[in-house]
């Protein structure tokens, strides 16, 4: 079985949350969702877990960070185009969330970033399989 990761992510609204990620075209596994979590699926083997502070603090004995002002991770996903790059921060920025910094160009690589409706970081990249297959 492929190595899968599961991103833990307090938040202050779950609804709101949820359907924050399901605007970016991401869905909701029922099977792991309640009152105090979902399961968002972002691939076959990534998936961001949703938790109410409450159901966060079960799992560590650290304060919670305010992510709206510092940030403790970047979640970076690949996309498979600059188009799909652009798709997916223009809906987060549609849904609610914000973009913290601007569009980077490299050529063989484009990124944007967002932040969530919590203030997770969350980076978008393209990279040209050309530029990754010569090395």
């Amino acid at each position: 079985m492929a190595t899968k990761i599961f991103v833990n992510l307090p938040v202050k609204n779950l609804d709101s949350s949820i359907a924050f990620f399901k605007t970016l075209g991401f869905s909701n596994n029922p099977q792991f969702t309640d009152e105090t979590a979902a399961c968002i699926v972002i691939s076959e083997d990534i998936y961001a877990m949703l938790l109410t502070h409450s159901k966060f603090r079960e799992f560590t004995g650290k304060e919670i960070s305010d992510s709206s002002k510092n940030a403790e991770v970047i979640v970076a996903l690949s996309a498979e185009s600059k188009e799909k790059v652009t798709e997916t921060v223009n809906n987060a920025i549609k849904a609610g969330g914000t973009e913290p910094i601007e569009a980077k160009d490299y050529g063989f690589m484009y990124q944007r970033s967002f932040q969530d409706l919590d203030g997770h970081l969350w980076e978008v990249v393209w990279m040209d399989p050309a530029a990754i297959n010569q090395n």
